[in-house]
């Protein structure tokens, strides 16, 4: 799969800060990168030094195969780009602001009415086509914003919070877009939402403190939560068990009890290092007469994965996170 983003070494200082300090990935066609990080950890600068709009310090960002720095207008024809906020004239209505962009990149005649009419479905905008952007809600206002990215069918997207202010039902509309896109496209999406990495992502980049700190897929990065492969226990209501009896298991780590949303107690045995004890549990509940309503096996969560990695990282670094 050839590499639709390059970014190697990527470095930005704002005086003496550095923002961001030696970032290299790449995306290649069909791929969505779930580019996360807490407050301030460089995400943004990074999106906005790939679609020109800062210069880097230092480092090249090459998208499909044109250097940022050396063909500017290229790479902005290939992108489609949906910054944090996605600033629109407020006077305008949806419909001129579409029409408005499309004629920007270059579409004459009949063609800027199809672009706006195919955008808009997509982004289901019909209902507010009319209305003045400044009287739009916040959802309303990032469909547009996705919209006019999506306008000239680019080949790359690079999106910060793209799902940022839709309710529930918008959010979904909006993944299964990303997810039909993404086929033919690079896709970058950074998000505070780490439901959606799993939602459309196939790929996640953790940065902190301006690096990158993890990469793979989200399957592999929840394989990192200490809880992986913990086996949660509910006991039948009634039932006394010596929940230390499954610390003899040689490949259990140890043993929680815990408090399940009904005020019940259930036992977490986890293993060491990640193992895949759930045979062996359930041998051993067997063996002990345990009468259980529920056993079932955990992921691990992306959430513990992101806050272990990030805070140690930030406090390594000095920064807040």
């Amino acid at each position: 799969m050839s590499a639709m983003i390059d970014i190697q070494k990527l470095r930005k200082e704002f005086g003496p800060f550095v923002a961001v300090d030696d970032v290299s990935f790449s995306v290649g066609r069909g791929e969505v990168l779930g580019f996360l990080g807490p407050n301030g950890a460089g995400k943004s600068t990074t999106m906005k030094m790939i679609t020109g709009y800062l210069s880097p310090t230092a480092g090249t960002a090459v998208v499909c195969g044109h250097d940022v720095l050396k063909e500017p207008m290229k790479v902005k024809e290939r992108i489609g780009y949906l910054p944090e906020g996605a600033p629109a004239y407020p006077d305008m209505t949806p419909e001129k602001f579409l029409r408005f962009c499309a004629e920007a990149r270059g579409f004459k005649g009949s063609e800027i009415s199809k672009r706006v009419g195919d955008a808009v479905e997509k982004v289901a905008l019909e209902s507010h086509l009319y209305q003045p952007i400044e009287t739009l809600s916040k959802g309303f206002k990032r469909r547009v914003g996705l919209a006019q990215a999506i306008l000239h069918d680019p080949e790359v997207l690079i999106m910060d919070e793209p799902t940022d202010g839709l309710d529930p039902n918008q959010k979904h509309e909006v993944r299964l877009l990303i997810r039909e896109m993404a086929a033919e496209k690079a896709i970058i999406l950074s998000t505070h939402i780490l439901e959606e990495v799993d939602a459309v992502c196939t790929r996640a980049t953790i940065i902190a403190a301006g690096k990158v700190i993890a990469d793979g897929t989200p399957e592999s990065l929840q394989q990192r939560a200490g809880g992986h492969n913990a086996v949660v226990i509910r006991l039948r209501e009634g039932t006394s068990a010596d929940p230390n009896a499954l610390e003899k298991i040689s490949s259990v780590r140890k043993v929680e009890s815990i408090t399940d949303r009904n005020g019940r107690t259930c036992f977490r045995v986890i293993p060491k290092n990640g193992a895949s004890i759930a045979d062996q549990v359930t041998a051993s509940t067997r063996e002990l007469k345990w009468e259980i309503d529920e056993l079932h096996v955990e992921q691990g969560r992306l959430d513990e994965v992101f806050r272990d990695l990030t805070y140690k990282a930030s406090k390594e670094a000095g920064r807040e996170s």
